[in-house]
C-alpha cells in the first residue's frame, strides 16, 4: 500500500513529536522527583537545587545504586563540602569534609585537570567501582565518565582515608590537608562511605568557580 507524500510526513511529524513529548514529560518526572529529595533531604541550606539537579541526571545517567553524593569545590576546604545522600529514602546520610589537589589550589580549589601527573582535582561525573585496601587503607577506585575526568583510573584517582583530611588538620593550620588529586576524608568515616558507594554509587564533583579543567 501507498502512502501520500503528505500522510508520510505528517507522520514523521507526529513520531517526532510524540519523542519529543515523551523526553520533555521523561525531563519533568525526573526533575519533580529530584525536587522531592532535594526537599525531603533539607539540602537547601548546603547545594543550590540546580546543582543538585545536574548531579541527580548524572547519577541516573551512570549509577545502578541509590546513592548518590556531591563534592561541591566551589566551598573551602574548613567546609563540609561532601554530600551522601539516599534518593530512594529521600535522606542526607553524610555530611564532612574532604580535600582537593595540591596543585588546584590553598583553602580553595581555583584550578583543575584531567592531567596524569597535574597533582589536581578533576571536576565531573564519577561512577564508584570497587573497594580494595591500599595504602591509605580501605578505599574507593573511581571511573571518570565526564571528558573532564576521563583519566580517573590512569590517574589512580580514588576516595580514601588520610589523616590529613581529619577535621583537626583545620584546627591547626585553617584548612584540610592536600591530596595528589584524590578526595581524601577522615579515616573514621572511611568505612562507612565506602559501603554506601561501592559498586554503583555516584560522585558529582561540581565548582562555580572552575578556571582551568585541561
Amino acid at each position: 500500500m501507498m502512502f501520500s507524500l503528505f500522510f508520510r510526513l505528517k507522520l514523521k511529524y507526529l513520531i517526532i513529536a510524540s519523542l519529543l513529548f515523551s523526553s520533555h514529560y521523561a525531563n519533568a518526572m525526573r526533575a519533580t522527583h529530584a525536587w522531592k529529595v532535594y526537599d525531603h533531604a533539607q539540602l537547601q541550606n548546603y547545594v543550590e537545587f540546580d546543582i543538585f539537579l545536574n548531579a541527580y541526571r548524572e547519577h541516573l545517567r551512570v549509577a545502578n545504586k541509590p546513592i548518590m553524593s556531591i563534592i561541591d569545590y566551589s566551598q573551602p576546604s574548613d567546609s563540609k563540602r561532601f554530600l551522601i545522600i539516599d534518593i530512594e529514602k529521600k535522606a542526607l546520610l553524610h555530611r564532612t569534609f574532604v580535600t582537593h589537589g595540591i596543585n588546584s589550589g590553598k583553602l580553595y580549589a581555583t584550578q583543575f585537570s584531567n592531567t596524569v601527573n597535574s597533582r589536581q582535582t578533576s571536576l565531573g561525573t564519577y561512577r564508584v567501582g570497587e573497594a580494595y585496601y591500599g595504602k591509605y587503607g580501605i578505599s574507593l577506585r573511581l571511573d571518570g565518565m565526564s571528558p573532564s575526568n576521563s583519566n580517573a583510573r590512569k590517574r589512580a584517582i580514588v576516595l580514601h582515608g588520610a589523616s590529613y583530611a581529619e577535621p583537626n588538620v583545620i584546627h591547626a593550620i585553617g584548612m584540610l590537608g592536600r591530596s595528589w588529586g584524590c578526595p581524601a576524608i577522615s579515616r573514621e568515616i572511611t568505612p562507612e562511605i565506602v559501603d554506601l558507594l561501592k559498586e554503583g554509587g555516584s560522585i558529582y564533583a561540581h565548582a562555580h568557580n572552575n578556571r582551568d579543567n585541561k
